[in-house]
């Protein structure tokens, strides 16, 4: 209904995948103002965050594999985000993700249309604010990295729909065509994620992210 046999979209498709990207603007945006209403900024959360975003910015320039077509796994990159949204909610997290997300632009510029940038820059980073919403949890920075990373996922994946179909490699198979995108952006966003899920799971790398976390917020 959605996506043709060869793994373009159909008319439905395309319907659904740019109202998908109009209420993901609304309801981020939405979601940034209303927690950030209720919070003002202490010079010490802001100096974390800048902290965060610049971490995030040199270590997405150490790329440990770099794909073809785009996309890479990277030192870490996409936890200094995930950390900002455990530390000071879901809000700031995705603020400081869009703010990421123009300097990744500024640092890699691919400009076809607006809609693309959103979706491989803005939406794709700012959603790993969305780990905000599991900080309090039993075992939060975990669940909310995996929730952010499939949220940057979904993003990426809508780009590769509308915009990197055609180089899709032709031994690639046919029959999975239709899933090409999300195959091949999960696969390196994937590998990045189980590479910093055991890094962070380390004990003492826990112990020490629960003692930053507390200089953070206290």
């Amino acid at each position: 209904m959605f996506v043709t046999p060869d793994g373009g979209l159909t008319t439905a498709g395309y319907a659904a995948f740019i109202i998908a990207g109009i209420a993901a603007v609304i309801i981020g945006s939405v979601l940034a103002g209303k927690f950030t209403r209720k919070q003002k900024f202490t010079p010490k959360q802001l100096a974390f965050c800048g902290m965060g975003i610049a971490l995030a910015f040199v270590t997405s320039y150490i790329q440990l594999i770099k794909l073809p077509f785009g996309g890479a796994v990277t030192l870490l990159s996409m936890l200094f985000i995930v950390l900002i949204a455990n530390w000071y909610g879901a809000g700031t997290g995705i603020l400081v993700g869009l703010a990421y997300g123009i300097l990744q632009f500024i640092q890699e510029p691919y400009f076809l249309t607006f809609f693309q940038v959103c979706c491989d820059y803005l939406l794709a980073f700012g959603a790993l604010g969305i780990a905000g919403f599991f900080a309090n949890r039993k075992n939060g920075l975990t669940i909310g990295y995996i929730a952010g990373v499939i949220g940057r996922g979904v993003f990426a994946s809508m780009a590769g729909y509308f915009y990197w179909m055609s180089y899709m490699p032709e031994n690639f198979p046919k029959a999975l065509a239709p899933v090409y995108p999300i195959v091949y952006n999960f696969m390196y966003l994937g590998l990045e994620a189980v590479l910093t899920l055991i890094v962070i799971n380390i004990p003492a790398m826990k112990n020490a992210l629960a003692q930053v976390r507390r200089l953070a917020v206290e």
